[in-house]
């Protein structure tokens, strides 16, 4: 697989990486199986991986899956949550950022956190307070780069003045373009990369997902009203055209979504995630993805057509994240 470069200091990630969270989720494979596929990540090329003290065991299951491997790979980890519970609240003292890395490296089993991102900006802690903590465990060689998740213009400057961002991570997709307004364009001027989570619209892009489906009643995407049986209907025309393209491109309509977000920008680094071996053979065939010039343009002008319909978070979630 082809590499990327994440942000100015020499960060070199693989095209793709891989999202860990939902193999700590309701239904997710065993702990052997998580680890064989992790395993298995690596196999095909795949060299950076994303997990956070807040996805519940995730860290031990990627730090055991990785131990053997750990020279080959770039790890990511978050931090800003009480006790690690976004339930609980934000949490970015000093005190607590610095905890989390300790317990972080050791449940990862490893010496030193390559990518360390605030996971949600805490509003009760400067930003260059949270900058300055992780530029003293950079020096005191606990951490390589430091990253930023979810947050604005401003608090990306703010942040890259004290310390470096090397990455931003946040939702984008065919299914969430927000960030191309404002983000990107800061991302761009400064240097630093932007790993984008939920790549393939929570699943929706795969083109698996119609009104028609029901979601199990464990399924976090009920929360979403993006996901509503509605809005999904009412969403079907994206859809469509993914898989127009796809079939014009002998593809599957989750390869053409990464390849969509891989042509957008050399310095994008979508994450998708998955609990199936196959799934994630397929994400991989989406590095491959050539999408020309004017392909790029059909696509984009037909995009600018389609309204989505539907917030992608209940609106005391979206009140929380400042949207």
């Amino acid at each position: 697989m082809k590499s990327r470069e994440l942000g100015k200091g020499g960060l070199e990630v693989s095209a793709l990486g891989f999202g860990a969270m939902g193999l700590s989720f309701p239904n997710a494979p065993t702990k052997e199986e998580s680890i064989k596929l992790i395993r298995s990540a690596v196999e095909h090329g795949v060299t950076f991986f994303d997990t956070a003290q807040g996805y519940g065991e995730n860290e031990l299951l990627v730090g055991e899956a990785l131990e053997p491997l750990r020279k080959e790979v770039i790890i990511a980890t978050k931090f800003g949550f009480k006790d690690g519970d976004g339930r609980l609240g934000l949490d970015s003292r000093p005190e607590n950022i610095k905890a989390v890395a300790e317990a972080s490296l050791k449940r990862l089993r490893t010496d030193v956190i390559d990518v360390f991102y605030q996971h949600r900006y805490d509003p009760n802690v400067p930003i260059e307070d949270v900058a300055g903590t992780v530029k003293d465990l950079i020096q005191e060689g606990k951490v390589k780069y430091f990253g930023l998740c979810e947050v604005n213009a401003e608090i990306i400057r703010k942040a890259h003045a004290v310390l470096p961002v090397t990455a931003l991570q946040s939702e984008y997709s065919m299914f969430y373009r927000e960030p191309e307004d404002e983000i990107i364009p800061t991302l761009k001027e400064l240097g630093i990369g932007f790993v984008a989570f939920s790549p393939l619209g929570k699943g929706f892009l795969t083109g698996t997902i119609n009104a028609d489906v029901e979601l199990a009643k464990t399924d976090a995407r009920n929360m979403s009203p993006r996901f509503s049986k509605e809005n999904r209907e009412a969403n079907q025309a994206l859809v469509d055209l993914v898989i127009s393209i796809a079939t014009e491109k002998n593809a599957t309509p989750a390869q053409i979504a990464l390849g969509w977000l891989l042509a957008q920008k050399p310095f994008i680094v979508p994450i998708p995630g998955t609990s199936k071996l196959h799934r994630l053979q397929e994400n991989i065939g989406g590095a491959n993805i050539s999408l020309s010039n004017d392909e790029l343009h059909k696509i984009n002008s037909a995009l600018a057509n389609i309204k989505i319909i539907g917030e992608r978070y209940p609106a005391q979630v979206q009140q929380k994240l400042g949207k």
